[in-house]
């Protein structure tokens, strides 16, 4: 949903007329329409703009849409299927989500483990995509040296399978033997800062409490919003804002 632009998404999702708007020169078929009696799956459904989720809403409840240029109501019969990442309640506290579209979408809730929450699975996955590559780039790699299935297990994963995968890629790519070694990875655990625990934090107001927890995140993960923001606990539109709010202490060196 998030390689949607938001001036193409009822044409997209609903279709449009020819001659709907400016570029539209012929019929197009939407979403909705292509899965009837089908399945239609939207992923990363948290990043529908806040402004389309109404439209989204309408047919998720009564499965009822218009195409884009047209006035004739259409039926969508559909099983909708969505997945995201994203903390929902973050979002729907922030104003990003709407709840009800929330509810109306959360019918059957499945939720899959983190790769850190399931580090048995890891050594598992890192062979398999080791395998893939290797076949795909011709390579003959035999296995993961003990330091680096070592390495793997202790990692946090801010970037969940994908990260592996490509992890594996570039080692099987960059591996100048049939084993790959911990030196290819290049990934460290991450650990707590020090300042955070010498901190008197009973001494500290909420603000400087929050600022404190910000400039350490970003330093752990070397300004890695998307890393801060999972140490933190939030989304990353949620830790920009806060940035934004707290600019001028994040900048000051005391």
């Amino acid at each position: 949903m998030g390689a949607i632009a938001e001036s193409l998404f009822e044409s997209e999702m609903f279709g449009h007329t020819k001659g709907a708007f400016t570029d539209a020169k012929s019929n197009r078929i939407g979403r909705f329409e292509l899965a009837q009696h089908g399945t239609l799956f939207l992923d990363e459904i948290s990043n529908v703009p806040l402004s389309q989720q109404a439209k989204l809403l309408r047919v998720v409840e009564s499965g009822e849409f218009e195409v884009l240029g047209s006035s004739k109501t259409k039926r969508s019969y559909v099983r909708l299927i969505s997945a995201s990442n994203a903390d929902f309640s973050q979002l729907i506290s922030d104003g990003m989500f709407r709840e009800d579209l929330f509810y109306r979408l959360n019918t059957l809730e499945f939720r899959v483990p983190s790769l850190k929450e399931r580090t048995q699975d890891i050594i598992p996955l890192a062979d398999y995509f080791i395998g893939v590559f290797s076949a795909k780039y011709q390579r003959h790699i035999a296995t993961l040296t003990p330091c680096a299935q070592q390495a793997l297990s202790q990692y946090h994963w801010p970037g969940n399978i994908r990260e592996l995968s490509h992890l594996m890629e570039r080692a099987v790519l960059l591996t100048p033997t049939n084993l790959i070694d911990s030196s290819l990875l290049a990934i460290t655990p991450i650990t707590k800062v020090a300042t955070i625990a010498d901190t008197e934090i009973e001494q500290l107001t909420l603000e400087q409490a929050e600022i404190l927890l910000i400039k350490n995140a970003l330093l752990t993960t070397n300004n890695s919003i998307s890393d801060a923001a999972n140490l933190l606990g939030l989304t990353k539109s949620s830790l920009y804002r806060r940035i934004e709010k707290y600019q001028q202490q994040l900048t000051t060196n005391e």
